[in-house]
């Protein structure tokens, strides 16, 4: 069974290009190994990500970033069953999010993940994914 979890949840420390290449980097051959796909939004103090896979592995996955240290106030915002993957051309991709891009305000202008419902967290995802472009570095 394919499941699609979106999770938000706020770094603890700075985001540099260094932490941000190696979880890129980890995630991507670790997700491939699990037939794990999904988006990684980063930015603005945040990160939000979509994750897909099989339920098992998903929930595996879940449960060591609920254990990894450099996430804090994790909070799930949908898991549900999908027929199709979204975002199946990547192990892992990486969009930045700035909280000054005009796309971003346009269509979202006070977007707070922690309140919003799970089905505007994936529209600013569709926003952010066709209004950038991902950093996908390993993925062919």
């Amino acid at each position: 069974m394919l499941v699609r979890l979106l999770y938000v949840s706020q770094p603890v420390g700075p985001i540099t290009t260094t932490v941000t290449t190696s979880i890129l980097v980890k995630s991507q051959a670790n997700n491939k190994k699990a037939n794990i796909t999904g988006i990684l939004c980063q930015g603005a103090g945040l990160w939000l990500q979509a994750l897909e896979g099989e339920r098992s592995q998903v929930n595996r996955l879940y449960s060591r970033i609920m254990g990894d240290r450099q996430h804090h106030n994790l909070e799930i915002l949908s898991m549900h069953e999908i027929k199709h993957r979204q975002f199946e051309q990547w192990s892992m991709a990486l969009v930045h999010l700035d909280k000054d891009d005009p796309m971003v305000k346009m269509a979202h202008p006070e977007f707070d993940p922690y309140s919003a419902s799970a089905e505007d967290a994936m529209s600013l995802l569709d926003v952010l994914i066709k209004s950038s472009s991902p950093i996908t570095m390993m993925d062919a």
